[in-house]
């Protein structure tokens, strides 16, 4: 039977007495113990085995103890294992060099084996609830963002409406939203909306955004009304500071016939079937902010096969490039001419990754609804 929650020690000195006196009394008390004299040893052992902890010298031949604690902190596979100096140097310099570098606490030479157990056992402790604290939250987390992410509708659950589109969420929780709903049997509301900020409050707004499009988004109100109704209540509910951009486009499959309504938001892309891709430039007031507003609108004749891309301002802008909006306008509408061979059930994701580039991760959150008539 294999014994359960077995902690692993790191011992790191280059005193083979130290090692061994240290190695034995932490083998005693029950924890699993691993050992290396230089440097370069101790830092690929941490990577290779993940200790709970590390027992760490500072004077070591070649790199001493804070070489070794740089690297580690600077890996982020390493970075949260509690480190615990060892040092026969007592002045406040050295001291203050370690806790500043990421150690959590020192011991000095000569060090008593019952005071080493004693603060490996506290720091276990404490580094046990720092992970139970972190793991309850990333699960909190984790259940927002199921909870927003199945609110977001799919190509498969409103076939007849004919969208793809790409979500990603720079937080677990995003502030930016796309909603699709089916108003009629030939009538489709298309949605895309940026609430300011980035916090959890911004995320739990979206369901109240959903719920407002379901209520207001009908066949007996015109898209401006729509988006007019849904401003008055926001501007009761978003709290200061608060507002929302967002562009909502009606498409009557029947008539042939697109409504687009802008709220402060980038313009929609419009790619005919034949000519080039181009904006549908509507400016107009955010939502949630004043209740007298004035909202861009057009109502364009569109032909089968026509297709548009609505998408939020992470898609273009890069905050940490300083590239504006200004500046990416262009290489959106080259990449839109680019899509026409690509299957349009692929092309939310095309446009996406041509505009991210090879980024494992976005710096802002970023939605892209492509509409195809």
């Amino acid at each position: 039977m294999t014994a359960q929650n077995i902690f692993s020690i790191l011992v790191v000195d280059d005193n083979r007495v130290n090692v061994k006196l240290l190695e034995n009394a932490l083998g005693k008390a029950g924890y699993r113990v691993f050992t290396a004299s230089e440097a370069s040893k101790a830092i690929s052992m941490a990577r290779e085995i993940r200790p709970d902890l590390i027992l760490l010298d500072i004077m070591m031949p070649g790199q001493d103890g804070f070489a070794v604690i740089r690297e580690l902190k600077s890996d982020a596979a390493t970075a949260m294992i509690p480190i615990i100096f060892i040092t026969s140097r007592n002045e406040l310099k050295s001291k203050m060099t370690g806790f500043e570098l990421g150690a959590v606490d020192y011991i000095t030479k000569p060090f008593h084996v019952q005071e080493v157990l004693a603060r490996v056992r506290l720091h276990l402790k404490l580094s046990m609830a720092t992970n139970t604290l972190i793991q309850s939250q990333a699960e909190k987390l984790r259940q927002i963002q199921n909870a927003q992410t199945s609110m977001l509708v799919s190509p498969e659950q409103v076939p007849e409406a004919s969208f793809c589109v790409q979500y990603l969420s720079l937080l677990e929780a995003g502030g930016d939203f796309y909603d699709v709903l089916a108003i009629s049997d030939n009538i489709f509301g298309y949605f895309v909306g940026d609430i300011s900020g980035h916090d959890l409050a911004t995320s739990y707004m979206t369901s109240a955004v959903k719920a407002l499009l379901k209520q207001n988004c009908i066949p007996i109100y015109e898209p401006l009304e729509s988006m007019r109704m849904i401003n008055n209540v926001l501007v009761e509910i978003l709290s200061d500071g608060k507002y929302m951009t967002a562009c909502y486009g009606m498409l009557n499959r029947k008539t042939n016939l697109m409504t687009f309504v802008n709220a402060g938001h980038p313009p929609p892309v419009y790619v005919p079937k034949e000519g080039k891709p181009h904006f549908i430039e509507l400016t107009g007031d955010v939502l949630g902010i004043f209740a007298d507003v004035v909202f861009g609108v057009q109502t364009m004749a569109v032909l089968t096969g026509d297709r548009f891309f609505l998408y939020s301002d992470g898609l273009v802008e890069r905050v940490e490039e300083k590239k504006t909006w200004v500046e990416g306008k262009q290489k959106l509408l080259e990449v839109c001419g680019l899509l026409e061979d690509v299957p349009f059930r692929q092309c939310a994701a095309a446009l996406s990754n041509h505009m991210l580039g090879d980024r494992t991760a976005a710096v802002d959150d970023v939605v892209v609804l492509g509409i195809e008539v």
